[in-house]
């Protein structure tokens, strides 16, 4: 094992460390860019001149987007959630039969139960089915 003394645990350290600090970079890259490109508010060409300045000076120009973008991003990145929490609410909705489902419909049983219009075992098939 002449290859394990050659590489101490120290630098294995240092190595992990800057591979992680190397993905967490591309992250920010990456989140930035897809906000940038996301915008409706920018146009082409100051998309086009932000690229060019996260390509020429890659650090300087993701933080500098971050600092001046920070919290409209995080703003940007709200609102979209929710607007994607609200489409899936509406179809939700539009999918699910009128009255609720299964718990609706063994409701709408016990009226019927409580007004004598079924009896009790009735009620107990109904209730049943509206489960399974």
């Amino acid at each position: 094992m002449p290859l394990a003394a050659d590489y101490p645990f120290l630098d294995i350290f240092w190595t992990m460390i800057i591979f992680f600090a190397w993905v967490c970079w591309f992250w920010i890259l990456i989140t930035m860019l897809a906000d940038l490109y996301s915008r409706h508010d920018v146009s082409g060409w100051a998309k086009a001149a932000w690229t060019v300045f996260v390509i020429v000076l890659p650090f300087l120009g993701v933080l500098v987007y971050l600092i001046s973008q920070g919290k409209q991003m995080a703003e940007r990145r709200n609102a979209h959630v929710r607007a994607s929490e609200e489409a899936l609410d509406d179809r939700i909705r539009s999918v699910t039969p009128d009255g609720g489902g299964a718990a609706a419909e063994i409701s709408r049983a016990k009226e019927l139960l409580d007004t004598g219009a079924i009896d009790q075992a009735e009620f107990d098939k109904i209730k049943r089915l509206a489960l399974a």
